[in-house]
């Protein structure tokens, strides 16, 4: 969709400005991030319905499956941003700018992979199989892992061997920064290798593809300050990201055989995030470890 182009980089554009606004001032609300996060739901909402207007209900259904997909292992992602943050103890003020940053960063990095994910596809057949298997093989690390128990570690020695090695005292707290930011955008391209196959599971259409990850990680800030306090909670939510990751490898891997409904993905993974959130309510946590260098 060519045409489309303009109007939706102005929309987004918009968005980052009103989000900029609302929570790059003053201290965040935990009541303003859940607002600005279901007024961008709604936003989304909105554009599945335009798009089924223009390009019909199939389209629409795929942006609002590859939207749900996003969003939900995006949590993943909030896990190990928040064990990040409270491992190098940032303040409000400075995750909401590491935030901002690291979603800029992430909306050119996804588009560079849907480009390059959906050019593969069209071009070798065989390259389905293989998102297929990076799926199954996400699914299953996710089973055996913690949530961000092995994904934070990494970063966090990083970002503070570095920073130890300048004295310069008038450059650290910049240099720190640009670190953690780096830091936040590795952790999401490492993610996003999970996440984009699986959206491209759904759906081949690169702007589908896109504009529905977009939207997803335009949300994924309020997203953050809206669930930090609660996320320990839904420890079980973990696991049922892995058997999402599993399904879409089972349709992509069995799709010359077996042909899933978009509409039938779409309600098998709402089933998934239901029951796995009510499982995170009932079920006792277990008890954290602290997170080491």
């Amino acid at each position: 969709m060519p045409h489309a182009w303009l109007p939706f980089s102005i929309l987004i554009a918009g968005l980052l400005f009103v989000d900029l606004v609302l929570l790059q001032r003053g201290r965040t609300s935990v009541r303003a991030a859940w607002i600005w996060t279901l007024v961008l739901a709604l936003i989304a909402g909105g554009y599945a319905a335009f798009i089924a207007s223009t390009s019909g209900k199939q389209r629409a259904l795929e942006f609002v499956t590859g939207y749900l997909i996003e969003g939900s292992l995006s949590v993943d992602n909030l896990f190990v941003f928040l064990l990040l943050f409270r491992s190098l103890r940032l303040g409000q003020k400075q995750q909401r700018r590491v935030l901002l940053w690291g979603i800029l960063g992430a909306i050119l990095l996804r588009g560079l992979l849907i480009l390059a994910g959906t050019t593969l596809l069209e071009r070798f057949a065989w390259v389905q199989y293989a998102f297929g298997a990076i799926l199954a093989l996400a699914a299953f690390r996710l089973l055996l892992s913690k949530p961000g128990a092995t994904s934070v570690r990494g970063p966090v020695r990083w970002v503070r061997d570095c920073c130890l090695r300048w004295s310069d005292p008038a450059h650290l707290a910049l240099r720190s920064l640009l670190l953690v930011i780096l830091a936040v955008e590795v952790t999401d391209l490492i993610f996003a290798l999970d996440s984009i196959p699986a959206v491209l599971a759904v759906t081949r259409d690169p702007w589908i593809a896109f504009t529905s990850n977009i939207f997803a990680v335009l949300g994924l800030r309020s997203l953050y300050f809206a669930l930090a306090s609660i996320l320990d909670r839904f420890h079980l939510l973990h696991y049922g990201l892995a058997c999402i990751l599993g399904f879409v490898a089972f349709k992509m891997l069995a799709e010359r055989w077996i042909a899933v409904p978009v509409v039938a993905s779409l309600a098998v993974i709402v089933a998934i995030l239901i029951v796995f959130a009510i499982a995170s309510r009932l079920v006792p946590a277990p008890a954290q470890a602290a997170v080491r260098d």
